[in-house]
């Protein structure tokens, strides 16, 4: 398969299915503010995710539930301010597209309008299939999430790994088959074994983006705050930490709380 990689000035939904055909893996990565966006879609990643995990790592929350539709509009809107390349999407948060098509289509259409989203993204399979119809009806592009949905905690009981089971795993991949006929553009699958993954991964012709899901799919996506390592809690098995930054940044506050102490900061030269 060709690695082959096209220059894109403007990443669209168009732009990964583009991006599979020939080989070329995906980046995602998320941001939840303008100045992190900035610095994400600079380093030329290719997908910025506005997720529901910002309840987590913004917002201190145990779980991705709490954070409501008017906080993902928030963060989106902060983001898209930032964005010259990226395609964006955002998550529809818990509550906002589970129990109600009606409902689900108003929530992606606040989204879209209020931020001005590229795209969202829903948790789920057959069971919220009406909900992605009548989105997609209306013209909002949709990417899946299969695997370890963080939304249904409560029903898991547990962040460990999905469709190990034989049952699950063929349920998973007849999802994947119904997400792509249904018209999304791409698939989130996090934490499955890597060989399933390989499996859903060629038998959609849209793009598979893993975490935790090994390296036979289209595309990978990570957290930005745990790949940077501002977050030194959480060390599941998938996550690569290209930084140290909470050592850092606690090195750097440290020492500026010596130099104000001390009255070294600030010296002749950062004064007028």
């Amino acid at each position: 398969m060709s690695t082959a990689k096209k220059e894109y000035k403007r990443i669209t939904v168009k732009s990964l299915v583009d991006m599979k055909s020939t080989g070329e893996k995906i980046s995602m990565l998320t941001a939840y503010d303008y100045t992190m966006a900035k610095i994400v879609d600079s380093a030329g990643v290719d997908v910025i995710l506005v997720g529901d995990s910002a309840s987590n790592v913004m917002a201190g929350h145990e779980t991705t539930l709490p954070i409501t539709l008017d906080q993902m509009i928030y963060h989106a809107s902060s983001v898209i301010r930032a964005i010259d390349r990226a395609l964006v999407v955002v998550d529809l948060p818990f509550g906002s597209y589970q129990s109600d098509p009606k409902e689900a289509l108003r929530s992606a259409i606040r989204i879209m309008k209020e931020s001005g989203a590229h795209a969202v993204k829903l948790e789920g399979g057959r069971e919220i299939k009406e909900s992605i119809k009548r989105i997609l009806n209306a013209g909002i592009p949709v990417m899946g999430h299969l695997g370890l949905t963080p939304q249904s905690i409560y029903k898991f009981g547990t962040y460990t790994v999905r469709a190990k089971e034989e049952e699950e795993a063929e349920q998973l991949i007849k999802d994947a088959k119904m997400l792509e006929r249904t018209g999304c553009f791409a698939i989130v699958l996090e934490k499955i074994p890597a060989e399933l993954a390989r499996k859903v991964a060629e038998s959609v012709s849209i793009p598979i983006i893993g975490i935790g899901a090994g390296p036979h799919v289209d595309g990978q996506v990570l957290v930005v705050h745990d790949m940077l390592g501002m977050t030194h809690e959480f060390n599941p098995r998938f996550l690569r930490r290209y930084l140290n930054l909470y050592e850092d940044m606690t090195n750097a506050m440290k020492q500026y709380v010596s130099d104000v102490k001390s009255l070294d900061f600030p010296n002749e030269n950062e004064q007028y």
